[in-house]
């Protein structure tokens, strides 16, 4: 992957005149971006870079080898809510409990495929 540099960075802003810049690379594990429309742009496991101006200024440079689009309502989206009609379709597909069902719903942000291959993996499981 490609890899920051921070001190390569620092100098290419003097040379444009730009000076007193901070630069941070924290650990990061996953940076989300939320567009107006409601998708999200995931990199996970990515490499940051957070190049402070003056004036207050921020610049954030994210550099990961997988980007993945989101639509509202998909896999990890905090707040899913499953309906009762989804809850009961996979309960039936799958030989579950409602609850049980609802719960894998939940674990895949409503997503009723996921859902069902998720109820299946661990009945093979146990």
């Amino acid at each position: 992957m490609f890899r920051l540099n921070p001190s390569e960075l620092k100098r290419q802003l003097r040379r444009l005149g730009i000076k007193n810049v901070d630069i941070e690379t924290p650990d990061t594990v996953e940076v989300v971006i939320r567009l107006e429309d409601g998708r999200e742009l995931v990199a996970e496991a990515p490499e940051v870079m957070i190049v402070r101006l003056p004036q207050g200024a921020a610049m954030i440079q994210v550099v990961a080898q997988n980007l993945e689009e989101r639509q509202p309502g998909t896999a990890g989206e905090a707040g899913a809510t499953v309906s009762e009609e989804d809850a009961r379709l996979v309960a039936e597909q799958t030989g579950v409990s409602i609850e049980e069902a609802r719960r894998a719903l939940e674990e895949t942000g409503g997503d009723i495929a996921a859902a069902i291959l998720l109820i299946e993996e661990r009945k093979q499981a146990s």
